[in-house]
């Protein structure tokens, strides 16, 4: 395999990786089991059970799982054509991830920060408005 479109497709490919991973530990639309799973691994006696609830809290940890199905999906292997292959992909393409959800979260933050400051001065110029 070439190696320039075995990186392209490490950067392809991390895109659904980051999607899924931030989608399941972050978003609206999984909040019930999200705080179901955060109850339950801190609640859970065994350190096994624990420790599979905290997974589907935290997106680092989540975006391993999401890796090794998209690599079961696509057979990606990265620079070597063995088991090898996928090991390096497989950690490839978990720091990618991360990388764009680390973006992405930073974005978000700067458009809440953006909102707010507006949404302050909004108000401070009503106050002036009305005096």
């Amino acid at each position: 395999m070439s190696q320039d479109p075995a990186l392209y497709w490490l950067f392809i490919l991390a895109i659904p990786v980051a999607c899924i991973a931030w989608t399941v530990t972050h978003e609206e639309v999984f909040r019930e089991p999200r705080e179901y799973c955060v109850k339950r691994s801190v609640e859970e006696r065994s350190l096994f059970r624990r420790k599979f609830f905290y997974l589907f809290t935290c997106e680092y940890c989540f975006s391993h799982y999401v890796t090794v199905f998209i690599l079961i999906l696509t057979h990606y292997k990265i620079y070597m054509d063995d088991w090898r292959g996928y090991l390096l992909s497989g950690f490839s393409l978990v720091w990618i991830a991360n990388i764009y959800m680390s973006f992405y979260n930073k974005i978000r933050i700067d458009l809440k920060t953006g909102k707010l400051i507006s949404k302050k001065e909004e108000l401070a110029v009503k106050e002036i408005e009305s005096d």
